[in-house]
This record gives C-alpha cells, sequence and structure tokens, in this order.
C-alpha cells in the first residue's frame, strides 16, 4: 500500500515507515503543498494512494466523490511525528487490510495520548 500524507503531517513519515509503506509519498515531495484537497485527491486516484490526513475536509471528499482513494483519517491533535509513526506502525495491520476491503473506503484511527 502506498500512503500520500496530507501537508499536516510531516514529509519524514514516508522515510520513516518505509520499510512497512514502500513507494509512499508526501504532498511536499511531489509538489502538492499548495494545492487544495480536491487536487491532491485526485492525484491520489490517479497514481494509486491512500490518503493519510488529520484534515476532516480528508473525511468529506471520501464521503462525496468516494473511492478511490482510500483515506486513513487520523482523529488526533498536536501529536509529534513519533507519536505518529507509533500510531501507524501499531494500526500497520488494519491499514493494509483497508487495501482490500471492498466495503470500507475509510480507516479512522484515534487514541488518547500517553501521559508523559
Amino acid at each position: 500500500m502506498k500512503l500520500l500524507f496530507d501537508h499536516h503531517l510531516s514529509p519524514s513519515l514516508t522515510a520513516r515507515l518505509a520499510d512497512l509503506f514502500p513507494h509512499s509519498s508526501h504532498v511536499w515531495h511531489v509538489h502538492l503543498h499548495d494545492a487544495d484537497d480536491s487536487a491532491i485527491w485526485l492525484y491520489a486516484r490517479e497514481h494509486g494512494f491512500t490518503v493519510v490526513s488529520k484534515d476532516a475536509d480528508f473525511l468529506d471528499l471520501s464521503i462525496r466523490l468516494g473511492a478511490p482513494p482510500k483515506l486513513i483519517w487520523l482523529r488526533i491533535d498536536n501529536w509529534t511525528t513519533a507519536e505518529i509513526e507509533e500510531m501507524l506502525r501499531a494500526n500497520s495491520v488494519s491499514i493494509a487490510a483497508l487495501e482490500d476491503d471492498a466495503e470500507r473506503a475509510i480507516l479512522a484511527l484515534h487514541r488518547h495520548r500517553r501521559n508523559r
């Protein structure tokens, strides 16, 4: 599964998660960092990506336009990149299963931050 990370997420996630999700990218890497959400959605559709975002606007696009692409919606606030990486790693089986699930287009991930 190829993931396309939205601009609210660190571009470093592509390298940090390359062992689980090779060939993933970030909107910055494909020159879409200033693009609107619809343009990102269409790019993901045309290039076989699953969108990863914290932005509820992508949820609206998914409901309105349907899949592909599929959406991993991170229901989190201001987490560090390491915390986001940990969350995606912990849910890698569910993320991989989304690709083959004909019934589901959205995977919402949420969890409360552990006390530090």
